[in-house]
């Protein structure tokens, strides 16, 4: 077990690199990548960082010099023969070789394109533009070592001893944690925290005491390089940037209407099982649902990622039940700022009425609130997203209007197409 403390106490960043590998990061990254490499490799898109948290000055907290260190380092990074050899040779989901020889020899000789640092208001403007495949791939890294940087700026004033009773004390604050969660005897619980992490190395001890203290019930991590190095399941499917840059690049309002379902259809190509799960949110549950094509409801399942969970599951079922579909035999992922309270009343709501999982993120990897003085540790809202395809703004409506992005005119453009009315907004805590 490493001894954490000691290492934030000692650490140098070559010693401890805040992104030590191209597979230290989700696994639905690495298959939204070959989907892309394959359907729309030639596409342009530009990726930018969003601080949702306008309190939390980045700029005045993170040396401009150390960030662009960390992110170059992230440049000189290359697959080993290791990683190469377990994303193309392990199973994934049951499946054997998920990632095809084409998309792995690409991805064996790729270096991340170059980024763009700027300074405004006390915010890092920090951007990403060049092909989908390459540019898509910098989104969980860089969101990775603004978190640990900012983390870093606020430990480097602590003693030897403050940092042991600080991780002490965040070590107890889990595993309390873990311990309501093990009462839960259905549950099905992964984790989903890389993004926004305090750090490598306590989101690979946070995994391993879920799985000390879950066991199966733990079933697995959204981050490819510990599942490798502790030999579990890599966890992920697809998120919203698929439809938010398929949509961008349509038309007319008509091809704007199917692009969400374009997504699917292409994703449905490439894959079967437990992999075929509904990101239905990006431009509205209800709205989705309601035009969605018959061929959808075979799908294994949904994941609930803005607005109301519950309301969000509700609606699903409902669906499920008016397409003649047994919604018990149905997947609900619940993943929208989790902890231990919502997933215990989460898990109490729907067990039984649909197979119920939970995907939990920043809370569990970075949850440090109330540990330090000023609560300067406390998780906040940080994003990397598709803001631009070919030229063209993206937009993201989702069912929490406080997650809503890309111009204004555009907003209601769409929402005036998806039919989306009045929705709850709801604080945006991670």
């Amino acid at each position: 077990m490493v001894d954490i403390a000691t290492r934030v106490y000692n650490h140098k960043w070559k010693i401890d690199p805040i992104v030590r590998s191209l597979i230290d990061t989700d696994f639905y990254k690495l298959l939204m990548c070959q989907s892309v490499f394959r359907n729309r490799r030639d596409t342009t898109v530009k990726f930018s960082l969003i601080n949702r948290t306008k309190e939390v000055r980045l700029a005045e907290l993170i040396d401009e010099k150390e960030l662009r260190q960390q992110l170059d380092h992230i440049r000189s990074l290359r697959l080993t023969r290791g990683e190469s050899t377990w994303l193309r040779g392990n199973t994934f989901y049951g499946k054997r070789q998920m990632f095809r020889s084409d998309f792995m020899e690409w991805f064996e000789n790729l270096t991340l394109p170059d980024y763009r640092l700027d300074v405004k208001d006390g915010q890092y403007e920090l951007t990403f533009e060049g092909a989908w495949p390459e540019v898509m791939l910098w989104e969980i890294p860089a969101l990775a070592v603004l978190m640990e940087l900012r983390g870093r700026a606020v430990l480097e004033k602590m003693k030897r001893f403050e940092l042991e009773v600080l991780y002490a004390r965040g070590m107890t604050k889990l595993w309390e944690k873990i311990e309501r969660l093990h009462d839960l005897p259905n549950l099905r619980i992964a984790d989903f925290g890389t993004r926004r992490r305090h750090s490598f190395l306590w989101q690979d001890w946070a995994v391993q005491a879920m799985m000390e203290g879950l066991g199966e019930k733990f079933t697995g991590t959204s981050n490819c390089l510990i599942a490798m190095r502790r030999d579990i399941e890599a966890i992920g499917t697809n998120a919203h940037e698929l439809p938010m840059v398929y949509s961008a690049l349509a038309n007319t309002d008509e091809e704007l209407r199917a692009a969400p379902y374009r997504v699917l259809e292409d994703w449905q190509e490439e894959h079967e099982g437990n992999l075929l799960i509904i990101l239905p949110d990006t431009y509205g549950t209800k709205g989705f649902l309601e035009n969605a094509p018959d061929w959808l409801t075979k799908w294994t399942g949904i994941r609930i990622d803005s607005g109301d969970p519950a309301a969000g599951a509700e609606i699903a079922i409902d669906w499920w039940k008016s397409r003649g579909e047994d919604p018990r035999k149905k997947l609900v992922i619940f993943s929208d700022g989790l902890d231990v309270d919502r997933i215990e009343e989460l898990y109490h709501q729907f067990d039984g009425r649909v197979r119920v999982s939970f995907g939990w993120g920043t809370l569990l990897t970075n949850d440090f609130r109330g540990l330090v003085p000023g609560d300067e540790l406390a998780p906040f809202s940080l994003v990397c997203k598709a803001t631009e395809a070919e030229g063209r703004p993206t937009v993201k409506l989702s069912d929490n209007p406080n997650k809503a992005m890309g111009p204004a005119s555009e907003v209601e453009r769409y929402k005036r197409i998806f039919h989306v009315g009045n929705q709850m907004a709801l604080d945006v805590v991670v």
